[in-house]
Formats: C-alpha cells, sequence, structure tokens
C-alpha cells in the first residue's frame, strides 16, 4: 500500500512511514539529486561525441544522444559514467559507418542489448553483429586513466574547460572551452541541510559517481554539511567499483555506523546499489529522485514499477516524505 501526496508529487510507502524512527543516516548520490546537471553533465555527452566522431572518424553530427537515448542507457543499470554513454554512442556510430544502417536503427539495438555490465554489453553486442571494434576501443582508451584515456581526456575538458582542468591535471588543455561544470544548478539548500541535521546530526555522508574535486567545486559552500570522510567519491577510484558495485555504499555505512540508512539517488545504479546492501544485511531504503531528468515522467514510472518505497520530484521534499517537519 502506498500512500500518495498528489499536491507535491511525492509516494512514501506506509512501511517508510512506520519505519522512519529507526533510520540513523542518510545518503546521497550528488548528480541529479544534489545538483541539476542537464545543463552540465547531460551537454558534455553531446558535446564530447560530437569532438570525437569529428576527430576520430570524420562524422559531423551534433546532439545526436537524446534524452530518450541517455534514458535508455541509464536504465540498464551499467551506464551511471557519463563517459560510459559517449563510449556507446560512438561505438554505434562507427558500426552505423561499417553497416550503413541508420543510426536510430542500432542505437535501439544497443540498448536493448545492454546490461548491468555497460560497455562490455555494447563491445559483446557489436562484436556479435560482425562490427570490428578494436582499433575504435584502443583509440578512446576508456580503461585508461583520465590523464591517459582519449575518451577521458576530451570529456574532461569539455566539462572542467580549459582553466580547471589544468588545475586538476597540471598539463595543458588541448580544446579551449568554458567548462559546463559553471552551469550545475545546485539543489540543496541551508534549510534542507537544517532539517537534516537535526534528524541525523553528523551522519549524513556522499557516494557519487563524481569527483570530489567537481563535488567540492559545485557544492563549496555546503562541504561542511557532510561527512566527507565517510563519502565516497567514485571518479577518483578504479573502475571495478563504480556503481552498481555496492562495495562503497557499504564502507560509508561502516563508516557512520548506521544499522538503517537512506539512500537518495536518480538511477537505476543508484537502486539496485541500495537493494543489494539491504541484501547483505545493512538495512538501506532507497529514495528516488526524478523530477531533475529531462524526461521525468519516464523516470518516474521506473522507480513505481520497481517498488522503490520512497518517489520525490525533488530533494526539497526529503524533509516532509521523512516526517522532519
Amino acid at each position: 500500500m502506498t500512500m500518495k501526496d498528489n499536491s507535491s508529487n511525492m509516494l512514501v510507502s506506509d512501511s517508510v512511514v512506520n519505519d522512519v524512527k529507526d533510520v540513523d543516516a542518510i545518503i546521497f548520490d550528488c548528480d541529479g539529486v544534489l545538483v541539476d546537471i542537464t545543463e552540465s553533465y547531460d551537454t558534455a555527452i553531446n558535446k564530447t561525441v560530437s569532438y570525437i566522431l569529428n576527430d576520430v572518424l570524420d562524422i559531423q553530427a551534433d546532439n545526436i544522444v537524446t534524452p530518450e537515448i541517455l534514458y535508455g542507457f541509464k536504465s540498464k543499470g551499467g551506464f551511471n559514467d557519463e563517459v560510459a554513454v559517449c563510449y556507446a554512442a560512438i561505438l554505434t556510430s562507427h558500426a552505423v559507418k561499417e553497416l550503413g544502417k541508420s543510426f536510430t536503427e542500432i542505437i535501439k539495438d544497443v540498448i536493448d542489448n545492454s546490461n548491468e555490465t555497460g560497455i562490455l554489453s555494447v563491445d559483446k553486442y557489436l562484436t556479435s553483429i560482425n562490427v570490428e571494434i578494436t582499433n575504435i576501443k584502443e583509440r578512446l582508451n576508456y580503461f585508461g586513466s583520465h590523464e591517459t584515456s582519449y575518451i577521458y581526456t576530451v570529456f574532461d575538458q569539455i566539462f572542467y574547460g580549459a582553466k580547471l582542468y589544468e588545475q586538476i591535471y597540471t598539463k595543458p588543455a588541448t580544446i579551449e572551452t568554458n567548462g559546463l561544470i559553471e552551469k550545475d544548478k545546485v539543489l540543496i539548500n541551508s534549510e534542507i541541510v537544517s532539517a537534516l541535521q537535526r534528524k541525523f546530526r553528523n551522519k549524513i555522508a556522499i557516494v557519487t559517481g563524481r569527483g570530489k574535486f567537481a563535488f567540492s567545486y559545485s557544492l563549496k559552500d555546503f562541504l561542511d554539511s557532510f561527512d566527507i570522510s565517510n563519502s565516497i567519491f567514485l571518479e577518483d577510484e578504479s573502475k571495478e567499483l563504480a556503481k552498481p558495485n555496492v562495495e562503497p555504499l557499504l564502507k560509508s555505512i561502516r563508516g557512520l555506523n548506521s544499522k538503517h540508512c537512506i539512500y537518495v539517488g536518480d538511477s537505476m545504479e543508484d537502486m539496485l546499489m541500495a537493494n543489494k546492501a539491504t541484501e547483505m544485511g545493512f538495512k538501506t531504503t532507497f529514495c528516488g529522485i526524478y523530477g531533475t531528468s529531462k524526461k521525468p515522467e519516464i523516470k518516474l514510472e521506473m522507480f513505481k514499477n520497481n517498488n522503490v518505497p520512497i518517489i520525490l520530484d525533488s530533494i526539497s521534499q526529503i524533509p516532509k516524505a521523512l516526517n522532519l517537519v
């Protein structure tokens, strides 16, 4: 049974209403939760794809990763990293060139055959339809470091801009552009923080795919609101720990000494990770945020279809959903 508040687009299950007193910690994803990234990270995906298609494949194409394509990959549970979506779109464009089919046709098949293994499932499918991907994979070097990977080097310069890129990586930028990180829209505010601190005190942490530098840059006014020592910034970790790998979340839960936490995220990977934590004996209630998506109605249905216990349009509704106000 579910309690629905039509006036605020909020869905909270009865079990959570009855269980909320036991919750002793809250952990947040960043992108799409604390920060609206539709004009930053989402835009960086298309700009990265366009740049690389032109530079490597001599293909002129703009904005080919539509909101529907982005959601298609994100719904599979293996594409939390925006660069993984770039990789999939670039390899699909390469397949279009080899097979002589339309991008729309092939990208649908690629998405349909993708899964929680992310780009490995893309590689497997394209190989199965006889697309030679060895050379383009080597050129992109997805599994290389941010300093050595071509695809990450392009993405990072577009996202951070030349000045920040050179500050982070201490090497010259090769793409002169203003950083899209400046278009991050911070959604958390002091009112939300105060309500959370009254309930959770210092047990408020972060487990995000974003790196610590990017997190600190965009959320500099709120750094003291989170237990950074028990937070995980996955861009700074090995790719094996990428969502939905549950280990980073478990590390944060252990560090907070939490018996029952809420994990607030906006993706299939976030949901899978939270559910896995509970399966492993670390009670975690998932809260899904859908309002920051370019297709919020699709994400809302995804969360409803997967029986997510707390579904909110925005983090501004968390205090009300948890009876903190």
